[in-house]
């Protein structure tokens, strides 16, 4: 394989750029830094989203919460989300799970919705992937973000240059080498 085809089957890494209520439920839009992507949740998932990116806890245990603690239970974190399919306009996710054992680490797969993926990434800090297939079908939605963001700002009578994106997450230099765990 040259280069070119290499680099153009690399998945892309996202992080939060933020979310935008709509009539059909919330918007999560996804940036690499160049092209935002959005993909539509509901609005309880997405409630639960936004708290993670703000670092503000319920006073009870959430079901993303409750994930967490049972896989911490079986020695095992989320290590990364793979967004990977879309088919019909319904974005497919998988769920990167490493399980410490004694013989070793073990990589397990699970199919999940974006939605609940995305908020388990941002709560648990964890890198979020766009297969590179998904991503250059994806139309960029930089424009409806904007647009949102002005609307937002003219209602509400912000100024134009504060800020309101939530944290973005860590960097792609924070991601660990995870041993039988790619990016694909």
């Amino acid at each position: 394989m040259n280069g070119e085809t290499s680099q153009h089957r690399e998945p892309v890494r996202v992080q939060l750029r933020a979310l935008v209520p709509t009539p059909r439920g919330v918007g999560v839009f996804l940036t690499d830094g160049e092209k935002t992507i959005a993909i539509f949740v509901d609005a309880y998932v997405a409630a639960a989203i936004s708290m993670f990116a703000s670092g503000t806890r319920a006073p009870r245990p959430l079901t993303h919460d409750l994930i967490v603690a049972i896989l911490q239970g079986f020695g095992a974190r989320v290590a990364k989300v793979v967004i990977n399919d879309l088919k019909d306009n319904t974005f497919y996710a998988r769920l990167f799970i490493v399980q410490e054992r004694d013989d070793g680490q073990h990589v397990i797969e699970i199919d999940a919705r974006p939605s609940d993926s995305i908020a388990l990434a941002i709560q648990q800090g964890c890198p979020i992937w766009v297969a590179r297939s998904v991503w250059d079908q994806t139309e960029d939605a930089t424009w409806a973000l904007e647009e949102a963001e002005r609307q937002a700002r003219e209602q509400s009578g912000e100024n134009p240059s504060s800020d309101s994106n939530p944290p973005q997450g860590p960097s792609p230099e924070d991601e660990p080498d995870l041993p039988g765990l790619d990016r694909t």
